[in-house]
């Protein structure tokens, strides 16, 4: 979304509150992949933890979580500092132009690549580098004015001009569902998102592999994965603070 304002003011969680709230939402992810005829070890748990400070990112590591998820890049990166090694570090949020040289290097992976300025950066600083930056797709698949993403029509143009830089790699397609009363209407916009793996996958372009689906909230985690997910980003269930 382009704006989500949530107020936090004890900014800890404990090991323990992370234990019993993952065990709850294994329950839930293991019953939604058995629904979907999946494998419980193709989805994985990315925590969100926006909501956290420094200091409650080690209490989530201790939890047995892995992969964690950040979306503004001054907030990310004293967290990053302090456990660079022990996570797997996914840019969750929108990336401005100018603060790709801060995330490229350090990130393992960018869900939000959404527009053709954001790509050349990425790519320009990566080759300076010597890297290959593994990039999520961002589709607008809902239409949404508030969020960001490409557009569905233009998603085919762009991934022909970006499967010609040599370090982008396309790892997956990441969007975001509506806010709803009844969950069960977020389906069709993490489908059309599937549908667009299948299409991309079907072009066989350079760099554009497109095998992973970042999609699904604490709100709508379930119905992502019935769909397809094998990222689901997990904020306020699994580590806001009480």
């Amino acid at each position: 979304m382009k704006g989500e304002s949530v107020e936090v003011t004890n900014r800890f969680v404990t090991q323990d509150e992370v234990k019993s709230r993952l065990a709850e939402l294994e329950e839930r992810i293991a019953a939604a992949c058995q629904r979907s005829n999946r494998k419980r070890e193709d989805v994985k748990i990315i925590a969100v933890t926006k909501y956290i400070d420094v200091p409650a990112i080690g209490e989530v590591l201790q939890a047995g979580l892995t992969h964690i998820g950040e979306n503004r890049v001054q907030d990310a990166l004293p967290k990053y500092e302090a456990y660079t090694d022990q996570a797997i570090w996914h840019f969750i949020g929108h990336l401005q132009t100018n603060k790709v040289k801060e995330v490229i290097g350090k990130f393992t992976y960018i869900h939000s690549l959404d527009r053709m300025s954001l790509a050349e950066e990425i790519n320009r600083r990566a080759q300076a580098m010597g890297l290959i930056v593994p990039c999520f797709l961002q589709i607008n698949i809902s239409g949404e004015e508030t969020k960001f993403g490409l557009d569905p029509n233009d998603v085919l143009a762009f991934v022909q001009e970006i499967s010609n830089m040599k370090h982008i790699s396309i790892k997956g397609l990441m969007t975001m569902a509506p806010i709803v009363d009844n969950v069960e209407d977020t389906r069709p916009v993490f489908r059309g998102l599937r549908q667009w793996q299948e299409r991309l996958q079907a072009l066989g372009l350079p760099n554009i592999t497109v095998e992973e689906l970042s999609m699904g909230m604490s709100g709508d985690f379930e119905i992502a994965i019935e769909e397809g997910a094998t990222f689901v980003r997990l904020g306020s269930v699994l580590v806001r603070p009480s």
